[in-house]
């Protein structure tokens, strides 16, 4: 490594000549200088300085990284004082405000969410998006180690993918036979197959599914509960009244504080003439809960059926004063009134039919039919035969009356004949009976043996054996009967007399007016209004009732509707 070269002597006395100017500045500062003793005054004064600084908070200390200019310290200072004094101020005037009047309520404010939420507020509202496991009450153990494959299966029926369902449930099945879910699913899907096709086939293979999920091991009570409920309800769809009972029975059984299920089992019992059972169901339905209006209402229609019309008024009016809406129905409001008619009360029996009209349950207060079509119908009491459109039809009858009477009247013995007592309680005293020819549309060929004649006219008429809501039959009523005031079930039909044997003081009032027959004609009449019979004579009165369509409803709607 080199050496670094050495000056010349002649430079090296130059830099020495401007070398003295500087140590005799340097000599000169030198004496200025104060003595050590001072210095350490001077540094202890400035450390007593920064301390007291520190302790007195003088912001002298840089906030947050960043030393504040003395402007923020200074408007720092004055909002402190601005809020000090602001604060003693809402201090002084709740104080004194607190004297005279009481605290007010405190409400919480929602705290507004920033437009980027924190982790914790995300997580939040995940949760919050999350909905309960509707399934958690019907699954078991089993169920929960397939809920996936469950759920893709269960995905399938509510998009309406109906078939491909029933695939993935019958092959969940295959693999795993204990699962109870598996089973309700493939009855589920069966019965939607069934309202689908309109297969009778599909429906009982729903009905036997629904009836296994129950047995399947460790069946959860609320998924057996919802199987044997639709199990019932498919049964009586089905006209199997008596199984559905049983099934509403064994529902009772497992679940016996249920009061759904015991009403169900009620109106169950009703629908094939148990009477008796359904009157205890409803009576222990009132015992749990005696403002049942439900139970009110059936009781009291069940005593009225019996003639127990003291009884049933009460039942049947609390039962609709309830409100419920499943004691919102007309029925309800046909029997309470017809009960008030027989007490000898007809302006009460009619108030309950304003109210009946006035709710939309009955077309008028005189219009109590319950089975009426979708469109409205022209509504008459009285119909001349012109306006009916049947009039060549109502010809044909009235220039064959003798024939019809002699057939009728051929039948009339009582070993041989065949009539019948009126079956609807119609009756306040005296004797109604009847013969059917036709019923729903349907030729009763075994009767229309006896009177061949008067079926082979009637044939030739298809306006009226073909009416599904209507019936044509001998009637024959004897002295001494009365007919309490009713109406018939529906205002698809009017209903044409035809006069055979007509003695004197036999009347019909029809809705305000009252008529009577004649011998060779028909009349025409709207049952579904009103009406009311006397036979106040001496022999008996005979006619031939036909029904036929009523002329207002089309062809297509003739076709749809059910028989009554």
């Amino acid at each position: 490594m080199a050496l670094p070269k050495r000056k010349s002597n002649e430079k090296m006395n130059k830099d020495d000549n401007k070398a003295q100017p500087e140590q005799k500045r340097k000599k000169k500062y030198e004496e200025g200088i104060p003595s050590p003793l001072i210095w350490q005054a001077v540094i202890l004064v400035v450390v007593a300085i920064f301390v007291a600084c520190i302790v007195y908070n003088t912001n002298l200390w840089p906030k947050g990284g960043k030393l504040h200019s003395q402007t923020d310290t200074t408007q720092d200072k004055q909002q402190s004082v601005r809020q000090e004094k602001q604060t003693k101020k809402n201090t002084k005037t709740t104080s004194s405000s607190s004297k005279n009047k009481e605290p007010e309520k405190q409400s919480i404010q929602p705290k507004k969410e920033s437009s980027a939420p924190t982790g914790t507020n995300k997580e939040a509202r995940n949760v919050a998006d999350q909905k309960p496991d509707q399934f958690a009450a019907i699954t078991n153990s089993y169920d929960a180690n397939i809920s996936k494959e469950l759920k893709k299966a269960n995905n399938l029926l509510v998009k309406g993918k109906i078939e491909d369902a029933l695939r993935r449930f019958r092959g969940l099945l295959d693999k795993n036979p204990k699962s109870p879910r598996a089973h309700y699913g493939k009855a589920q899907t069966l019965d939607k197959l069934s309202e689908k096709r309109q297969s009778n086939e599909l429906l009982q293979e729903a009905i036997d599914s629904y009836a296994k999920v129950p047995d399947v091991l460790d069946c959860p009570l609320e998924l057996k509960k919802l199987a044997l409920t639709r199990m019932a309800d498919r049964l009586s769809f089905f006209g199997r009244l008596r199984q559905a009972a049983q099934t509403y029975k064994k529902l009772s059984e497992l679940f016996p504080d249920d009061m759904g299920i015991m009403n169900d089992l009620g109106v169950q019992y009703l629908m094939y003439g148990n009477n008796n059972d359904a009157k205890k169901i409803f009576r222990k339905v009132l015992k749990i809960n005696p403002n049942s209006g439900f139970a009110k209402a059936h009781l009291g229609f069940i005593l009225k059926s019996e003639l127990k019309y003291e009884e049933s008024v009460p039942l049947l009016r609390e039962g609709i004063q309830s409100g419920e809406p499943e004691a919102n129905d007309g029925r309800f409001y046909f029997h309470l009134g017809d009960a008030l008619n027989r007490l000898g009360k007809p302006q009460e029996a009619y108030e309950v039919y304003v109210q009946g009209a006035n709710k939309g349950i009955f077309l008028s207060p005189y219009q109590r039919s319950l089975y009426n079509a979708d469109t409205p119908l022209r509504a008459r009491p009285w119909w001349k035969p012109e306006e009916t459109g049947y009039i060549d039809a109502i010809r044909k009858l009235e220039s064959n009356w003798k024939t019809i009477r002699d057939e009728g009247l051929s039948i009339m013995d009582e070993k041989s004949g065949g009539f019948v007592p009126e079956e609807e309680n119609l009756r306040e005293k005296g004797d109604w009976l009847q013969f059917t020819l036709y019923l729903q549309g349907r030729k009763l060929k075994n009767n229309c043996r006896k009177t061949p004649k008067t079926c082979a006219i009637m044939d030739s008429i298809p306006e009226s054996t073909g009416c599904k809501r209507g019936q044509v039959k001998f009637s024959v009523m004897h002295p001494g009967t009365h007919i309490w005031p009713h109406t018939g079930p529906t205002n698809c039909r009017l209903r044409a007399h035809l006069g055979l044997v007509i003695p004197e003081s036999v009347a019909i009032r029809v809705a305000e007016t009252t008529g009577t027959w004649e011998e060779g004609k028909v009349v025409v009449i709207d049952d579904s209004i009103e009406h009311e019979v006397w036979h106040n004579g001496t022999s008996f009165r005979l006619i031939l009732i036909a029904d036929f369509w009523h002329p207002d409803l089309t062809l297509q709607q003739r076709a749809a509707l059910s028989p009554i």
